[in-house]
């Protein structure tokens, strides 16, 4: 009988139970993605990973699953994978602790720093925010979750840094609280299209921090505590016109009783963002093996 080992992370967080749980397969170049589908679905968990190659400059095949499919680039499967090969001693010490992910998006590079449960990975992503129009009206989408047009600030916008999200931003943490998503009116608007997911925000008013939800139908995700791809769109898309680093710190989970804590900078030149980071920690609390025949 094969066995197939995985470990699970909270991430986004400093401490169990909280953040958003994340599941690693690390040896899983043998695996057909049938399988890793299945292993997914079987989990349950937002994403699942699966490592199915490893090179000696710390260049990693990754394969990102959702219960309902693979996904092209996510934030949370990018700092809970790197940090966990880091703490299985994967990463070739020639190479420092810098390391690769390459998704379907591209490569991801990723930088760790500190030791142990302390450590911190950040990565930039592939592309810079996206920003296209939303087939929502402000009206649709206040319906769809639950909240009156007047406690949206405006029409959502689609954002993406390799995954899209319908951006709504709510006025107060109040009005974020109440939101709940119609499944049955979400079907009919937004089943199918290519942003299909609610990434909702509380911005403060000094524009350095943000509440949020996130949405998940179109990933078979109820709600996620915490959504690294949709922070880095986020976080490019508020970002300033004027030359300059901005940072913005993300709290997500609060709602659901898994807080995250999400800290991204943009760089923007006078050409407009050039570069988006985005960090967090990662605590390590379980290991298992599936068995496959």
């Amino acid at each position: 009988m094969s066995a197939l080992a995985y470990y699970t992370l909270d991430v986004f967080t400093d401490r169990p139970f909280a953040g958003n749980p994340l599941a690693v397969f690390p040896d899983a170049g043998e695996l057909p993605l049938a399988q890793m589908q299945q292993l997914a679905s079987e989990l349950n968990l937002s994403e699942t990973v699966f490592v199915t190659s490893a090179g000696s400059d710390n260049r990693f095949d990754v394969r990102i699953f959702t219960p309902g499919g693979e996904i092209p680039f996510a934030g949370h499967p990018t700092v809970g994978t790197a940090l966990l090969l880091a703490r299985l001693g994967r990463l070739a010490p020639e190479q420092g602790t810098a390391l690769t992910l390459v998704q379907r998006v591209g490569d991801v590079p990723v930088q760790i720093r500190g030791q142990g449960d302390a450590a911190i990975a950040r990565f930039r992503t592939v592309r810079v925010p996206e920003l296209t129009a939303s087939p929502l009206s402000r009206e649709e989408a206040a319906a769809l979750v639950g909240l009156e047009p007047s406690q949206l600030l405006a029409a959502p916008v689609v954002a993406s840094c390799g995954t899209p999200f319908q951006m709504l931003q709510v006025t107060d943490v109040e009005s974020l609280g109440r939101a709940a998503l119609d499944l049955a009116l979400w079907r009919r608007l937004l089943s199918g299209h290519s942003a299909p997911d609610l990434y909702l925000y509380s911005l403060a008013a000094d524009r350095r921090s943000a509440r949020t939800r996130m949405f998940g139908p179109g990933f078979n995700i109820a709600e996620d505590p915490a959504t690294g791809a949709a922070a880095s769109a986020l976080a490019g898309m508020l970002a300033g016109a004027v030359p300059g680093c901005y940072r913005l710190r993300i709290e997500q989970g609060v709602e659901m009783g898994r807080p995250s804590l999400i800290e991204t900078e943009v760089r923007v030149t006078a050409e407009g963002a050039e570069a988006v980071f985005v960090e967090g920690q990662a605590r390590f609390v379980s290991e298992g093996h599936f068995y496959l025949s």
